[in-house]
């Protein structure tokens, strides 16, 4: 019976595919079945964001504050619990059942959401504002709170394994080295195909909900994460399937124990490879020089009471092995520059106040048509789409061709150029939004939050842009960063630092805006960031945030400048060890 049904979904993934599939496992054919799971979470997720806001002020009556830090929580549990599930991922459960266990959940997240606005009871009764609004029961906010409960846990089980479960896929086949420019384009088409779902969800989602109500528009993502699941369990037979390694996070505990008990141990620069315990045919003898404190967890004192006769430590919270401790040290040595990338995350999202801009200018495209607000996330995503494309596709080729050899930014480049673009796009927002509010107020309309500024919704398409061009720089090359730098055994951990970047983002946004709420009402008597937005001065706030990223840059500037590989070159050898353990791990 289990062999028919293997057949069966063969043939089905064959006809799906156009081509047929080989015993082999992994290769490129498995591709669009990890990346339609992540751009259809992405469609899910990112499809609700744009108009969340208006949701939960129209619908659920409450204040604009207080509806974006409800919104802030939900990005940031989003952002964060990839990050556990890494953890859980690499340790124990393995990255296909850990995506496919995101991706059930997810499903449950939008049907709860679906419910919200199907059932009547569900939520308060209002009109078309907050003021017309009852309040919201304490049954109904938590009924709405699990739903985003839901999704937070289903994008983290999902966001935590597709990258390295699809990088898993192209390079256990190959003997491609992860730093190549296969897995970089990887890493960019990857990206592109998840932001085509984000597009997607901020162009045809937002609309659906703008026209037809928050019913349909928030049923159709639950038919879309149906579909998800079901495509993403038909590949199940043709994936390569690496192994949990049970020991990761005892290890970093073991190393952190070990070094404390060892803390009275001196290292010397001039220890011979004797003095570290490290497996027999490891080709990681000696740890480096940089976080030296932890070399003292695999120092062998006295080799007859320290090892067994089969050569393993007598007490592995006492001696660790070279390869835990520079585990560890791998992920302590990015933890600098992964901070660089929360500015940029700060900026970057700012869609909540750019919707309100939009919502309250002319978005009229045709007389007969206008865009949706909270589509104009829409330009953010293709500005990154053609920025990668044409980076990958046009710009490097060309200049190879002009320079007579391979050209390739490095990490640290883009990194930088994408902090860049984010300075500039905050300095351009507070140039419209300023001239926004101006008029705004030339027209006397300053007071009526209906009324529509007569200003084209179009001038804010170049901030959107430059976000995207700021996010496509950054975060693809922070993701590249951490892939390199970790070993395999922490591949779902490297993928999700972005995302744990992006969840720090959220809460260090929430503290921007009520230390900004608070500071300007306790100084000025009015906050520069009160509902009413032709009332306030987001032009301020947006100046303060371009300020911040300059500061950020130079910031970012000093952390590579400190940051470099091992002396001993330990960092640019973790392929040959994983290459020793690569038929094993599957």
């Amino acid at each position: 019976m289990e062999s028919g049904s293997l057949e069966q979904r063969k043939m089905i993934t064959e006809k799906l595919l156009n081509t047929p599939i080989s015993n082999q496992r992994g290769g490129f054919r498995t591709l669009p079945f990890i990346i339609a799971t992540e751009a259809f979470e992405s469609v899910a997720t990112i499809g609700l964001a744009p108009n969340m806001i208006l949701y939960l002020t129209r619908e659920y009556g409450l204040g604009l504050i207080q509806g974006t830090n409800i919104i802030l929580i939900w990005t940031s549990a989003s952002s964060f619990l990839p990050v556990l599930g890494a953890f859980l991922c690499d340790s124990f459960v393995g990255r296909f059942r850990m995506i496919a266990f995101g991706s059930v959940i997810t499903l449950l997240g939008t049907i709860v959401l679906w419910l919200t606005a199907t059932i009547p009871q569900a939520r308060p009764s209002c009109g078309q504002f907050a003021e017309h609004c009852q309040s919201a029961t304490t049954y109904q906010l938590v009924f709405l709170c699990s739903a985003f409960g839901l999704l937070s846990i289903g994008g983290g089980g999902i966001r935590s394994s597709s990258l390295a479960f699809g990088a898993d896929q192209v390079t256990h086949n190959t003997d491609t080295e992860r730093n190549s420019g296969l897995l970089q384009s990887f890493f960019s088409w990857y990206y592109v195909a998840t932001c085509v779902g984000a597009l997607v969800a901020v162009t045809g989602v937002v609309s659906i909900q703008d026209s037809m109500g928050w019913q349909v528009g928030f049923g159709v993502p639950v038919v879309l994460m149906l579909f998800s699941v079901l495509l993403f369990l038909l590949a199940s037979p043709f994936y390569v399937k690496v192994r949990a390694n049970s020991s990761l996070l005892t290890g970093f505990a073991q190393v952190l124990v070990a070094s404390y008990k060892n803390r009275d141990l001196s290292v010397s620069s001039e220890s011979t490879t004797q003095r570290y315990y490290h497996k027999g045919d490891s080709v990681l003898t000696m740890p480096c020089d940089k976080i030296s404190f932890l070399n003292k967890a695999c120092i062998i004192r006295n080799p007859e009471h320290d090892l067994n006769p089969d050569g393993r430590a007598s007490d592995p919270w006492s001696l660790c092995t070279v390869e835990q401790v520079e585990e560890l040290k791998a992920l302590i040595k990015v933890i600098p520059i992964w901070s660089t990338g929360i500015m940029v995350s700060v900026c970057v999202n700012q869609n909540t106040f750019a919707t309100l801009q939009a919502a309250s200018m002319d978005r009229h495209v045709t007389s007969s048509y206008k865009f949706p607000a909270g589509s104009f996330s829409s330009f953010l995503i293709i500005s990154l789409t053609v920025g990668i494309a044409l980076y990958d596709r046009v710009i490097l080729p060309l200049a190879s061709k002009i320079m007579g050899k391979p050209v390739r930014l490095g990490v640290r480049e883009r990194m930088g150029l994408g902090i860049l673009f984010c300075c500039l796009s905050m300095a351009v927002s507070a140039i419209v939004e300023s001239v926004r509010r101006e008029i705004a107020a030339n027209n006397g309309i300053s007071d009526d939050l209906e009324a529509i500024v007569p200003m084209s919704a179009m001038w804010l398409i170049p901030q959107f842009c430059l976000n995207g061009l700021a996010e496509g720089f950054n975060a693809i090359s922070q993701n590249e960063f951490y892939y390199s730098e970790f070993p395999r055994s922490m591949s779902s951990i490297a993928s999700t630092l972005f995302g744990l970047g992006m969840g720090a983002a959220s809460l260090l946004s929430s503290l921007i805006i009520r230390s900004v709420d608070s500071a300007t009402r306790t100084w000025g008597g009015e906050s520069w960031i009160p509902s009413n937005i032709n009332k306030g001065h987001y032009d301020y706030y947006y100046g303060l945030l371009a300020c911040l990223c300059l500061v950020n840059f130079w910031y970012f500037v000093i952390c590579f400048r400190a940051y470099g590989p091992c002396e001993d070159g330990t960092s640019k050898i973790w392929d040959e060890v994983e290459k020793e353990v690569r038929d094993d791990d599957v």
